[in-house]
This record gives structure tokens, C-alpha cells and sequence, in this order.
């Protein structure tokens, strides 16, 4: 794998911002939809998700997207991209469409695809447009938002809901970026209680049931965003400021210290923070690191490690959703009490 072999040989690597946009001309088809193999520095997106998929030795980055429901019909779905170094990416492949009966429709945000016993599951966060409280002035409308499970013998799906085709986060809660971990064989959903709805964003702890079909007993919250030092907030013009909790990923490090990324603002610039468990477990309690792992525009990260056994950090940057987003990918150092990114790459010098 030359993409790998190259960040193994120490050349200051930034997989993404940093790597000129070259779009490779090699199409074919798959199903209804044009593949094409592109440049990581060329595809938009946000939240991006990698999963380090052993069994097909190929790593698969996740995005949402308008996908067609085989009738024509166009519908929110998910489409992944196929790369074995890193930097080209084939795609995209539809791996999910909403079924015209799920209970939420609309927008999708930050899927992810974990593979738990045997199995490959799709999280995803669905947007409603029905408002079920009346709004406050100059703030976002209060809607259906939920993290729902679906399921797949593939990576490339299809995805499938459960029998019930509901969301597995409490439907009176605004919840997204669910998610998974595993802890002494028990499936717990970790997701974040949106800041619309509370002000002071928090991030939640679900049980799920063996088979991640439904939530077990009540959630429990672990932290609220205002706990983080760095953690300045948004300001709001006759309100207090609100504070963002997004992208929550956790990692349990070589001396078993267990920690979570998650993402707010810092001095109006999107960041990624660290929280700790005290005693190691998920339900903590949890204190927070008093610097971000990064601080530059950059958010909604997750950690995967390569085949190569390196530990790599991706997220979207620039945060404004203006189409110029791009997942960027950093090694990072595992040191046993933190993590640190050992790459600064070009462009994001001064974090």
C-alpha cells in the first residue's frame, strides 16, 4: 500500500487540505450510479467516517448523500468510497436509501458503520422537518432528530432498518452522532444531546440490547459541553450563549486509560477536546483535558487504525458548511495518558 508506506517513511503527511486536487479518470459502472476514483483533497464532505474493514483488507469512508430509491425517486441515503491507501477513493456506492416507511425522513448526518459480531451496522443521524414544540426567537426550529440503527451482512449494504423502524435514542430528545462501544461485551450507544434543545449541549450514554435492535433502561448523561475549559460557546443576541456537542468518538489507550474526542467551538473556531474517565469505564464520571487535541476550523472526528497498525485521526475541514469541506487525516501518537497529533501538515500551521 504506497499511500501508508509513504506516512511510515516520516514525510510530513496531511491526506486531504494539503495534498493538490487531482480527480483520476477511470469510470465504471455500478447499478444505476457513475463510479469514479478520486482524490480524498477532491470529495466533499462532512463527518467523515472511516472503517478499516479487516475482512476485505479495504478501507471504506462514509458520507450522506441523495441517492435514488431504485424507482427513481430521489431520497436521503448513504454512499461509501473504497481506497486502499488512504489518498484514492473509488466511488460512490450506494450502501443505504431511506425506506419510504421509516418513521423519520429527511436529511441524514454523520453515518458511520460499525462491524460488531459478525455483522456490519450503519448509525445514522435523521432530520424531520415536523416541529413538535414551538421555537424561540432567533433559534433553530425544534425537530424530530435521532440517531437509528441499520443493519447489513456487507459494508456496501444494503443497510436495513429493524423490524420496528424506529430510532434508538428517545423520540422527545434531540439527538444525533450516536455512536458505538463495547465494554465487557455490552453494546452501549454514546451520542449527543443537541444543544437546540438544551442550550448546554451534554453527551449521552444508551444501553442497547445484544443485537443493537433497542435501547436497555434509561440514558445517562455524562457530560455537559460548558464542562470543557476550552469550551467558549456561541453567542446569541438576548440569550445566553449556547454550547455544542458533536462527533463524540471514544478510544481506549495502550495503558487503558478511556478517553472520547468531541467537538465545540473554541473563540468562534470549531475544535476537537478530549474527555477522560476517571475510573476507565464509560459510564465515568468524566472530567475534561484542558486543550484541544486540535483547535483550527476543523471537527467531528474519529480514530481508526491502519493495516499498517498506525493510529490515524480524520475529521471535516473547514467547519462552514459551504461545500468546501474536505476529511483530512493526521497520524496521531497514542502516549498512553493522551493523544497527540504528530503531523501538522501544510496549510494548518499554527494550531
Amino acid at each position: 500500500m504506497k499511500g501508508i508506506e509513504e506516512i511510515k517513511c516520516r514525510v510530513p503527511v496531511l491526506i486531504g487540505l494539503s495534498i493538490l486536487a487531482v480527480l483520476v479518470g477511470v469510470r465504471q459502472t455500478y447499478g444505476q450510479v457513475d463510479v469514479t476514483t478520486v482524490d480524498i483533497s477532491n470529495l466533499p464532505i462532512r463527518d467523515p467516517y472511516i472503517l478499516a474493514d479487516e475482512g476485505s483488507a479495504t478501507y471504506y469512508l462514509y458520507k450522506a448523500a441523495g441517492v435514488s430509491d431504485g424507482t427513481g425517486k430521489h431520497v436521503s441515503g448513504v454512499v461509501a468510497y473504497k481506497s486502499n491507501d488512504l489518498t484514492s477513493w473509488k466511488g460512490p456506492i450506494t450502501v443505504f436509501s431511506m425506506p419510504s416507511d421509516n418513521w423519520i425522513q429527511g436529511a441524514i448526518w454523520a453515518p458511520e458503520v460499525h462491524h460488531y459480531q459478525g455483522r456490519y451496522y450503519l448509525f445514522a443521524t435523521l432530520n424531520s422537518d415536523i416541529e413538535w414544540k414551538k421555537q424561540r426567537p432567533d433559534w433553530p426550529k425544534y425537530t424530530f432528530r435521532a440517531t437509528q440503527i441499520f443493519h447489513s451482512d456487507s459494508p456496501e449494504g444494503p443497510f436495513m432498518p429493524f423490524s420496528d423502524k424506529l430510532p434508538q435514542t428517545p423520540m422527545d430528545r434531540m439527538a444525533l452522532d450516536g455512536t458505538l462501544w463495547v465494554e465487557n461485551g455490552t453494546p452501549y450507544m454514546i451520542y449527543c444531546h443537541e444543544w437546540v434543545q438544551i442550550r448546554d449541549g451534554s453527551v449521552v450514554l444508551q444501553r442497547l440490547s445484544p443485537d443493537l435492535a433497542k435501547p436497555v433502561g434509561p440514558p445517562l448523561t455524562l457530560f455537559h459541553a460548558s464542562s470543557a475549559p476550552w469550551s467558549t460557546g456561541d453567542p446569541h443576541d438576548g440569550a445566553e450563549p449556547s454550547y455544542v456537542t458533536d462527533g463524540c468518538f471514544l478510544y481506549r489507550t495502550k495503558t487503558g486509560k478511556l478517553l472520547m474526542i468531541w467537538s465545540s467551538f473554541k473563540s468562534g473556531s470549531y475544535a476537537i477536546g478530549i474527555a477522560e474517565s476517571a475510573t476507565g469505564r464509560v459510564v465515568g464520571p468524566w472530567t475534561q483535558h484542558s486543550e484541544p487535541l486540535f483547535e483550527k476550523d476543523g471537527g467531528h472526528g474519529m480514530l481508526f487504525t491502519t493495516f499498517d497498525e498506525m493510529l490515524m485521526l480524520t475529521f471535516h475541514s473547514p467547519n462552514s458548511p459551504s461545500g468546501k469541506e474536505r476529511a483530512v487525516i493526521y497520524e496521531v501518537e497514542d502516549t498512553g495518558d493522551s493523544l497527540v497529533v504528530i503531523d501538522k501538515g501544510t496549510g494548518l500551521d499554527d494550531f
